[in-house]
């Protein structure tokens, strides 16, 4: 097999007291964006350790700095702003960024002396080039949560930075089994960490106390209810339909838009198209709603998806209907009712509403009170202090590679 052009060598490391570890994240997704994966994930370990979150810049009106704040208890989101962001390629923006972060590093009074000895945490592979062995990171994670070069407008380089990463990454994470299977053919240290929930928070669904959010509480019953991103991975189409199915009940769609336009949306008289709402009001949302939807496309965007969502709306103590998404077939069947169909999906929703089955919610409930992120997040912990003690080595399986710029 051929060596890896791209082999980043790795640094040193001694086996000093754990909490000296920080964490130095890139993301494409912000901090304040819907609460999931890398919230989850990263609030938890910040109890024990520092993290730096650094977002994808943002437009400047002048001249490019760092806007750092700390969001969350040591939590440290660092937004690069850049005069014409947008019309710069990444190579251009992280010639800017990078410099700006390592002064920050040194000078911030947020960050001076706090990332000293640091593991570099992906969940996109775009920074890579840019920024590996830049910020004297020790270790290299990647947290695949997405097949991102899947998804609409995706970069066209976005597969050659992945295999960059790969090629130096020391551990790497999954959030779904599909895509487990597909990373572990480029990589000997990989592990599926999928979806878990706070059961307690939205346990609160099943609470008498709790209140419905106004807007919800007013739509017309029965309520079809789905929360999350709205983007190209609903089938819009398979929404229309259960609007004209369910004429006399209300479809919820609870979420922001990503890469779909208003005016891209069915538009019906009982498809209510609610916006945002903040993590901790999602259980009010949840119960809500009387049937749970997850209507997903069944496209190249959606093929290594396991929707954090599904445990959520369990906790909740809700019926599930979902598309066939793989790892929602494998994971979670038979307490979500799986529709391989438009046609049978209405089904599924109509069997939902007039016999709900209280030993499929009861299991629901029991499964998601077993999977909670505390677990997950301690053996990920576990994961990556071991590269540290050891040395680390990326297991990468080498293969041909083109340079990346």
């Amino acid at each position: 097999m051929l060596e890896s052009p791209f082999r980043v060598t790795p640094l040193a490391v001694r086996p000093t007291a754990a909490d000296e570890v920080s964490f130095i994240v890139h993301s494409h997704l912000r901090w304040n964006f819907v609460w999931q994966r890398p919230q989850q994930i990263l609030s938890r370990l910040a109890r024990d350790h520092r993290i730096l979150f650094i977002e994808e810049p943002l437009d400047a009106p002048a001249v490019a700095r760092l806007e750092v704040s700390e969001p969350h208890p040591n939590v440290i989101r660092a937004v690069p702003l850049l005069p014409r962001a947008a019309d710069l390629s990444v190579e251009q923006q992280y010639h800017l960024i990078v410099p700006m972060l390592q002064r920050a590093l040194r000078e911030e009074p947020l960050l001076a002396g706090r990332f000293e000895r640091s593991v570099q945490w992906f969940y996109s592979p775009m920074p890579a080039p840019q920024t590996l062995n830049q910020l004297a990171a020790q270790a290299v994670v990647y947290d695949c949560m997405d097949e991102l070069s899947s998804f609409r407008f995706a970069p066209s380089d976005i597969a050659q930075r992945e295999r960059l990463l790969l090629a130096n990454a020391d551990v790497v994470f999954t959030g779904g089994h599909q895509l487990y299977e597909a990373k572990s053919q480029h990589h000997a240290n990989v592990h599926f960490y999928g979806c878990g929930v706070d059961a307690q928070h939205f346990g609160q669904a099943r609470s008498d106390d709790l209140a419905v959010p106004d807007d919800i509480a007013r739509l017309t019953a029965p309520v079809l209810g789905y929360f999350g991103v709205i983007d190209e991975r609903l089938d819009y189409d398979l929404l229309e339909l259960l609007a004209a199915s369910f004429p006399h009940a209300s479809i919820a769609m609870v979420g922001p838009l990503a890469k779909v336009e208003t005016d891209q949306l069915p538009h019906r008289e009982n498809i209510h198209w609610l916006g945002q709402r903040a993590y901790a009001d999602l259980p009010g949302v949840v119960k809500g709603f009387d049937v749970c939807l997850m209507p997903f496309a069944m496209n190249a965007a959606t093929r290594y998806i396991n929707p954090t969502k599904t445990l959520e709306y369990m906790a909740a103590g809700k019926p599930i209907v979902s598309t066939a998404v793989p790892d929602v077939i494998r994971n979670f069947t038979p307490i979500v009712a799986v529709a391989h169909s438009s046609q049978d999906f209405v089904a599924e929703v109509a069997s939902a509403l007039t016999r709900a089955d209280p030993a499929r919610i009861a299991q629901g409930i029991a499964r998601a009170e077993s999977a909670g992120w505390e677990a997950i997040v301690a053996s990920m912990r576990a994961h990556i202090l071991e590269v540290l003690v050891t040395g680390g080595d990326a297991g990468y399986y080498p293969s041909p590679l083109h340079g990346v710029a």
